[in-house]
């Protein structure tokens, strides 16, 4: 059961650049000393902080745009824990470059490396790269095969819809052998079936869906892993929001604003992305951000998130292991990046302290 915690870097109002980066690495500290298991960086782009005149902006400023390089650094500072993606949003990048990255990573960590992957379900980061979202199942598709092609041959050739490679060698192979574990991120519907059929390890969370919708969706993925084959029951990790606190009545009334925020600010992007020009799945999104538009705190608490005491958040942790079928669950320890520093911190300790122990 892997238990670890996700980072978005975010940082308030009240603070700067220079101490969201020096949070990040008390976390990830306090993460190691704790004696969990994973720390997960996610992957974000152009996330400024709110702009009157750019009205599709997050409004929750980020500093995680290189996640790769905060893991380097990450891997040099510790020495147990794990340091995964969450995830690397292969279209945006160049695949040979991504593999030598990732490679050098896993070396420098000596294969401490989670290689998260995914697409990203939001088109923003792709129109400030200045590549069509269209292309974006496509571009992900051909980037992992070149990654994987990279990291599994001592010189390879690749002919494809966006590169083309003639006997190339990349360096640094993986310590991990044949390549770090690796895992597809699944968001909509369509993504599920289709990350099955190719027999991938899957990221899901409740940010976009509640429990229900979860469980169908994963059955469909676990319906096309069986059907092409494939041993096993699929490899299923959960992200999910997390606030542990001394008091059922602290735990759920200290991240409210923060978590609304965040859940309104999520409503909002899929709205805005069920317009956008290749989007595929548009009247889910659409219907997806009517739903979030309309959710309240308490449909949040009971189908979304795991907020309480120590007991009772382990309790639901172990009640979606077991009806989720999940390898680990990853926590998201500040959902719309606006509680404050001490109490982030104290469930974070909580969570390692009292909660992991409990789901082992």
């Amino acid at each position: 059961m892997h238990l670890g915690i996700t980072m978005e870097c975010d940082y308030r109002d009240s603070s700067t650049q220079e101490e969201a980066f020096s949070e990040a690495f008390e976390q990830m500290q306090l993460a190691e000393d704790l004696g969990l298991d994973g720390i997960w960086l996610a992957e974000r782009h152009f996330a400024a902080p709110k702009n009157p005149q750019d009205p599709g902006g997050t409004g929750i400023p980020s500093v995680v745009s290189v996640p790769l390089i905060v893991a380097s650094a990450m891997a040099a500072r510790t020495q147990r824990i794990r340091i995964g993606l969450a995830v690397a949003v292969l279209p945006l990048c160049h695949p040979i470059r991504m593999a030598e990255e990732a490679a050098t990573v896993d070396q420098i960590s000596q294969g401490r490396l989670d290689f998260g992957v995914g697409r990203s379900g939001f088109a923003r980061s792709y129109e400030g790269y200045g590549i069509p979202y269209g292309e974006s199942r496509e571009r992900f598709d051909e980037s992992l095969e070149v990654i994987l092609k990279a990291w599994t041959n001592e010189r390879f050739s690749h002919e494809g819809q966006f590169y083309s490679f003639d006997n190339v060698c990349v360096l640094p192979k993986p310590y991990q052998q044949p390549h770090p574990p690796f895992r597809v991120a699944a968001t909509t519907r369509e993504t599920f079936p289709h990350v099955g059929r190719r027999g991938f390890p899957v990221f899901v969370g409740l940010r976009g869906m509640d429990v229900p919708e979860l469980s169908q969706s994963l059955e469909s993925y676990r319906d096309a892993w069986k059907e092409a084959g494939h041993p096993g029951n699929g490899d299923v990790l959960l992200r999910m929001p997390l606030y542990v606190a001394e008091t059922e009545e602290k735990a759920q009334s200290e991240p409210e604003v923060s978590t609304m925020s965040a859940y309104g600010r999520l409503a909002r992007n899929y709205a805005n992305s069920s317009t956008v020009a290749g989007m595929t799945q548009t009247s889910e999104r659409a219907e997806r951000g009517e739903r979030l538009a309309a959710v309240t705190y308490e449909d949040v608490l009971r189908d979304r998130v795991a907020y309480g005491n120590a007991e009772t958040v382990a309790e639901r942790l172990m009640e979606l292991t077991e009806e989720l079928h999940l390898s680990g669950i990853i926590a998201e320890i500040n959902v719309g990046g606006l509680n404050t520093k001490d109490r982030v911190l104290n469930s974070l300790r909580l969570f390692g302290e009292k909660v992991a122990p409990m789901c082992r």
